[in-house]
């Protein structure tokens, strides 16, 4: 839809009525107040404005649009244009800027112009909301006190910029909190990037988070931006941060007091203005005193710390995030929704989950896969699950041992070497197990 704003009302009428014909629907205004009313009760794509209203200057009225809806593009016309409200018009954020009676011509085809890009940018915006909500505080699942006050906690520091130190054990969702930290900030708009400090060489990890200059080494044939510079405006998560050696750890501590830092191979400084958010299941502080980590930069990260529980200490969630990965998983691979009886849930909920919230996720996935009917079935868990498991007494393990490498051996169609793997187990266990159970060759 496109909004004439004309305080002429015959200008108005003879444009609404070219535009139409153009198969467009219009909506006509004669004052930027009202202009603004019709903006946010109706679905508009394309504004053209008179540079001169009665209540307010045209090329001022764009940046209220776009406050309002940033995807909605501006044309200014003007009986008497200057190129200093064409520069000041573009600049606020017009699509363009045409002088009436001279470019009358042009409007039309600019218009389908402003179009594309409206609804491109709208396509855009709605793609960023369902971002934005996918990693909101709302979607992360459990109401165990422990949590709700992790993610009250985490709730009154995204409004800041303030750096972050998320503490848990490994699986316990540290950066599900720091995405829902960044969109929930005024940082959201920009980007988020994670870099996991555990996964690079002390060299490998510099160069990816400052980035390095044509000839730094041999194979920097160009210059590469690092992850700082990527995060720019944004959010720079630096997960497992208790992995980084000491001598890069004192160039991060730059970066936390100065937003500053120098690029591999390089001697001029570079400015940026990022958000970091740390994450780590070590005792940065206890590292910090026997000289692992520097005990300055852990006072710098740590102005904000929020520890997630580890599963263990709220089972009382376990119902609710084995619900959501059995619809997710069940969805991936085109099934049914596979109920849980209360034996199933009585194992899950009994069980210690050293890998926290990452391990049953993983073991949904795999009841999904190897669960014949529309119920879940302990029989569908992998053997060492029970290692550490106290059992519900209906249930026998050697049966359901039995019965699991039976389902596994049939969706191999009996590859051993691959139902090993799966099972995660040596090929000579499998072969005895087989012999003990007495399991039918498939």
């Amino acid at each position: 839809m496109v909004l004439i704003i004309d305080d002429e009302k015959k200008i108005c009428s003879l444009l609404s009525r070219i535009i139409e014909l153009e198969g467009f629907k219009t909506l006509q205004a004669n004052t930027g107040k009202e202009g603004l009313k019709l903006l946010k009760s109706n679905e508009v794509s394309i504004v053209i404005s008179d540079v001169k209203l009665p209540d307010v200057n045209g090329v001022a009225l764009v940046k209220d649009i776009k406050a309002i809806k940033s995807y909605v593009e501006i044309i200014n016309l003007t009986a008497y244009g200057t190129i200093a409200d064409g520069v000041l018009a573009i600049k606020n954020g017009a699509f363009d800027y045409l002088v009436k009676g001279d470019d009358n011509e042009k409007i039309i085809p600019l218009l389908y112009k402003a179009m594309d890009k409206s609804n491109l940018q709208r396509r855009v915006s709605d793609l960023e909301n369902k971002i934005a909500k996918k990693h909101s505080f709302e979607t992360i699942i459990g109401q165990s006190k422990t949590l709700k006050e992790a993610i009250d906690l985490a709730k009154k520091v995204s409004k800041t910029d303030t750096t972050v130190l998320l503490l848990g054990e490994t699986g316990t969702g540290k950066e599900v909190f720091a995405q829902s930290i960044h969109y929930e900030s005024l940082r959201s708009a920009k980007p988020f990037v994670a870099l996991n400090c555990s996964g690079f060489s002390p060299d490998l990890l510099e160069s990816e988070l400052f980035g390095y200059k044509a000839g730094a080494f041999t194979g920097a044939n160009k210059d590469k931006k690092g992850l700082l510079e990527e995060a720019n405006g944004g959010t720079l998560l630096l997960d497992e941060i208790g992995e980084m050696n000491l001598d890069l750890q004192a160039k991060l501590l730059r970066v936390l007091e100065s937003q500053t830092f120098i690029k591999v191979g390089d001697t001029q400084t570079q400015q940026v203005n990022v958000r970091i958010l740390a994450a780590t299941n070590k005792d940065l502080k206890a590292d910090g005193l026997s000289g692992k980590f520097r005990s300055d930069l852990y006072y710098r990260l740590s102005v904000f710390t929020i520890t997630l529980p580890p599963l263990r200490e709220r089972k009382a969630d376990i119902p609710a995030l084995a619900t959501y990965y059995l619809k997710e998983f069940a969805d991936k691979v085109n099934r049914s929704v596979p109920k849980m009886d209360d034996k199933i849930l009585s194992v899950l909920s009994s069980h210690s989950w050293k890998g926290n919230i990452r391990e049953l996720k993983n073991i949904i996935e795999r009841l999904v896969i190897l669960s014949d009917d529309n119920v879940l079935s302990a029989t569908a868990l992998p053997p060492e699950f029970f290692d550490f498991t106290p059992v519900a007494n209906e249930y026998n393990l050697q049966q359901i041992e039995k019965q699991h490498i039976q389902k596994v051996l049939i969706h191999t169609k009996g590859n051993k070497t691959e139902t090993s793997r799966l099972l995660g187990i040596g090929l000579t266990t499998l072969y005895r197990k087989i012999e003990e159970y007495q399991i039918k060759e498939v």
